[in-house]
């Protein structure tokens, strides 16, 4: 049975729909390739599904041991390059919630999950993943 059902809208705008959900995401071509940049372009769902994946499994861990990362936030930067078109780089940055402590032993599970998340293990190798975190 399908996951995902897409349909595309024209003028590089595409809709995408979670059957189980009924939820929908839009894309458009940014605007550097030939698009209107009024929506995730395909190759930002990626850098964030990478983000959403890594902070996901994160919080099984985090569950699992009963370590607090309510309010982590993440700034994700997609890094294109040229000849062919490709995502060539995504640096992940996470920042862990003000005023709380982890031990050593916490942040390195916390790492560790989010290094080795189904997203970050899908994708190419040659697509560098440069994850830092600021306690």
């Amino acid at each position: 049975m399908p996951t995902i059902k897409s349909i595309y809208k024209g003028s590089l705008r595409t809709s995408a729909q979670h059957l189980a959900s009924g939820n929908t995401v839009i894309t458009d071509a940014p605007v550097d390739n030939n698009g209107k940049g009024e929506a995730f372009s395909p190759t930002d769902l990626v850098c964030a599904a990478l983000g959403s994946c890594m902070m996901t499994i994160m919080g099984i861990v985090a569950n699992r041991s009963n370590i607090d990362i309510e309010g982590m936030e993440i700034e994700i930067t997609k890094i294109m390059a040229a000849e062919p078109r490709r995502i060539a780089e995504v640096v992940l940055h996470f920042t862990m919630p003000a005023g709380k402590v982890y031990a050593d032993k916490e942040k390195a599970m916390l790492e560790n999950a989010a290094r080795t998340c189904p997203v970050a293990l899908s994708l190419h190798p040659d697509i560098k993943q440069t994850v830092t975190f600021a306690y």
